[in-house]
Formats: C-alpha cells, sequence, structure tokens
C-alpha cells in the first residue's frame, strides 16, 4: 500500500504521508547466521536492502540468505525469485502443484536456470524439512485455491490439489518455542489447530476485515472466502479458543481498515483484536523467540 493504480482514500493518504506497507514476506533463522525467505515478494530487492540480518560480508558478494519456502503460487509471492537470480546458489522449497506451475505455466525455474543453481526441494505436507542452522519447517496444507494462471496446467488431479496453499510451522534445534506462519488461510483446518495449539508466534492471513469487504468497497462480487483467504472477523474466533500465542496478522490489502488506522471501522476491529491478545504486523518487525 498504496496500490499503484488505486485512488481510494487509504492509498492517497499512503501516498500523501509515506505510510506504506510493503508486500508479503517473512525471514526466518534458528541461529542468526543462515536465513530462509518464506515467500519472494516482488518488491524484494527493497525488503533485503531494508535487513541488515541479510546484508553480505563487507569485501564479498557471500549473504545469508541460503533459500526460499513458498506458501503458493501467486504472483505477489513468487516473482521476486527472478530478483535472486544473482546469488550464487540456492534452494528453493515448494508443494508438488506450486513447483509445476513454477516450471510450466509461469516458468520461473527454466529462467533462473541460466543465471544460479536452484535446487529445487518439493514439500509434502506432515513431512518436515531439516534447514540450515538448525531450522526445521514443518509444512501445512491450507487450501486448493491454485493461481490464475495455472487454471489450465496440463496434467491430472491439479483442481483436487489441498496443498496450492501451505503454511509453516518453524522450531529451532533445542528449542521448544515455534513461530506459525499462514499468509494465505482460506478456512481454519484441523491442521491449523494443532499447529497454532502451543506456538509462541502465529502470523495469519489478515488480508481482508471481513468477509464482504472487497464487494462493499469496490462494487464487485467477489469474497474474502472466494478469494481464498478467511476474513479477520471470522478468524478472531478461532483465536480465543487458543489463547496462548502471540497473533500478528500480515498481507494486508489495501481496502482493509486495519491497514488505515484511524479509519472508519479499524478502532473496533483493533480492540477485537488486542481482546484475543493480536495485532497487525508492521513492516520491518522483528520477532524473537
Amino acid at each position: 500500500m498504496p496500490q499503484w493504480n488505486c485512488g481510494c482514500a487509504g492509498c492517497c493518504t499512503a501516498r500523501r504521508t509515506g505510510a506504506a506497507r510493503g508486500q508479503d514476506c517473512l525471514a526466518v533463522s534458528a541461529d542468526g547466521a543462515a536465513w530462509y525467505l518464506v515467500n519472494a515478494s516482488p518488491d524484494l530487492r527493497g525488503q533485503l536492502l531494508a535487513a541488515p540480518e541479510l546484508a553480505p560480508a563487507e569485501s564479498t558478494r557471500d549473504t545469508p540468505l541460503r533459500g526460499v519456502l513458498l506458501t503458493s503460487g501467486e504472483l505477489d509471492h513468487t516473482l521476486g525469485l527472478l530478483t535472486l537470480r544473482e546469488a550464487a546458489g540456492l534452494s528453493v522449497h515448494a508443494t508438488e502443484p506450486v513447483r509445476a506451475a513454477l516450471h510450466g505455466a509461469f516458468p520461473v525455474g527454466p529462467l533462473l536456470a541460466p543465471y544460479t543453481k536452484a535446487r529445487w526441494q518439493t514439500v509434502v505436507p506432515g513431512t518436515a524439512v531439516e534447514l540450515a542452522g538448525g531450522l526445521r519447517a514443518e509444512p501445512l496444507a491450507l487450501g486448493g485455491k491454485r493461481p490464475r494462471y495455472a487454471a489450465d496446467l496440463p496434467g491430472e488431479g491439479w483442481e483436487d490439489r489441498a496443498d496450492w496453499v501451505s503454511g509453516y510451522r518453524f522450531t529451532a534445534a533445542g528449542s521448544r518455542a515455534s513461530a506459525v506462519y499462514a499468509p494465505g488461510l482460506a478456512a481454519w483446518t484441523p491442521e491449523l489447530d494443532r499447529a497454532v495449539a502451543d506456538a509462541a508466534v502465529v502470523i495469519l492471513d489478515g488480508t481482508f476485515a471481513t468477509d464482504d469487504e472487497l464487494a462493499e468497497g469496490t462494487g464487485g462480487a467477489r469474497t474474502s472466502r472466494g478469494m481464498g483467504h478467511l476474513a479477520v472477523r471470522d478468524s478472531l474466533v478461532h483465536l480465543a479458543r487458543h489463547p496462548g500465542p502471540r497473533y500478528l496478522y500480515t498481507h494486508l490489502n489495501n481496502t482493509n481498515p486495519l491497514a488505515h488506522p484511524g479509519s472508519p471501522g479499524s478502532a473496533a476491529l483493533a480492540r477485537a483484536m488486542a481482546a484475543a491478545g493480536a495485532a497487525v504486523a508492521e513492516d520491518g518487525q522483528l520477532v524473537e523467540l
């Protein structure tokens, strides 16, 4: 926010005041030395430059960035992979349908191949991935919404896959504290229930405040659920059942009143979130477990 082609009140205010928000992306590490991105947003270069933890050591071209874990194949989560073409090498972790989409309908894999050594790894929900620095990532299948560009992906059974959208539960070696990341969430699943039960931090899909937010703001007919996002109002009831973790909402759309403090509806929703132990994640926010 602001959205480049939007002149709504919130985007105009953001342009005037400089209160911009970047696109969804997370960097995670267990030891502070080996780092992994979760998603690679279109504005990734600016995000990397704003994170001193990810800077190369002086007089080198070596960075602490070891790879990327994808939660979906959406363009907002994958376009930044092309920015990483200058890396000496990196691992890219994605579920089978997302890998198929990124090697076919949107051929990021073939595009990167001439520039860097990208090691593509298939993520299987329920099977933990052991990463550098003692980081463990446990993938969670969260939904079957595939990107629009992959609607006609060749092959059988893609429409029946529940792992087009995934989340991750991160744990450091020797630690019981965990963090859950789920920026795309069509519905609250039993898998997510189990993942957040004893988590220290849960970063959730905060795209829309209410299910009909986009329809009311634009006059269209698309709902939050129809676009694969559980609205904040609808996820708060689940937070009440798991009061232990610290909850942060991310991936806010420019129509979401939470992205515009002081706007109509934002104060009441912020109070409801605070009562559930939740807040909005801020750009550049550092969360330590």
